[in-house]
């Protein structure tokens, strides 16, 4: 189990608590209401993911923290796809939205559309709620995420299905390799390394460090039926493991 990261030096904190996090929200609310207002006209959802990217990276850079990125020549090998990454904190978002260099729609809990900015940004920009406490509703999400997918935009799903509590590696949810069975594209898995020591969950100070995002080479799924979910989504999950494992180095960066 991962330790939770040592007190923060005092000046350390009061930097966090007075300028990080107050900045964070803020850049947060003002992206979030550019996003709202360019929905009244924008309605197909890419306007709102170019402000999204522009949060992104303003929300990197706010929280101190340098990125690097690994295997990036594994990010458009194909046209569509399904993009899978553990889920470590609430940073990964911005770490996702501001590195992936194409449009993508994402797959996430419905309860994040009843928060304010985020919620409405989802809402309003073509994103996909799931439901995991109702079948029949996270079917419906998942077809609707095959239609997606069908239509020519790629997916994003965090497969653990929430945030890990203590940094290690959870148990997959089968909902990321079904779409790409069912749509018949591949599945691309994506390791997130040092998200977690940046804001681990019930803390609410930003910890600068150094993180890794680490693109895998995509799983084709050409050929594979919707029995052969299990073994995909066990597949992923190693694939992420071993790459969570892999020294800094190991790969190209970008």
């Amino acid at each position: 189990m991962r330790q939770r990261p040592d007190p923060m030096p005092r000046l350390a904190r009061w930097h966090s608590n007075i300028f990080r996090a107050p900045l964070f929200f803020l850049v947060t609310g003002l992206f979030g209401t550019a996003a709202l207002i360019a929905s009244l006209w924008a309605r197909t959802g890419r306007t709102q993911h170019r402000i999204a990217q522009v949060w992104a990276r303003a929300c990197l850079a706010v929280s101190g923290a340098r990125l690097t990125v690994r295997g990036a020549e594994h990010l458009q090998r194909y046209p569509v796809a399904v993009y899978a990454a553990n889920h470590t904190s609430y940073m990964d978002t911005p770490v996702i939205f501001g590195t992936l260099p194409f449009q993508f729609r994402i797959l996430a809990k419905k309860e994040l559309w009843s928060m304010p900015f985020i919620g409405w940004y989802l809402s309003r920009s073509g994103q996909i709620p799931v439901d995991a406490e109702n079948g029949r509703a996270s079917l419906s999400s998942l077809s609707a995420g095959v239609k997606a997918l069908r239509s020519g935009m790629p997916l994003f799903v965090f497969p653990e299905g929430s945030r890990t509590p203590d940094g290690e590696l959870k148990d997959f949810l089968a909902g990321a390799a079904f779409l790409a069975i069912r749509a018949q594209v591949p599945l691309v898995p994506i390791a997130l390394s040092g998200v977690y020591d940046l804001l681990p969950i019930h803390t609410s100070h930003f910890y600068p460090c150094d993180m890794t995002m680490t693109v895998g080479k995509p799983i084709d799924t050409s050929g594979m039926t919707p029995r052969q979910t299990e073994d995909l989504t066990a597949l992923l999950r190693s694939r992420i493991a071993d790459m969570l494992e892999e020294p800094v180095g190991s790969m190209p960066e970008r």
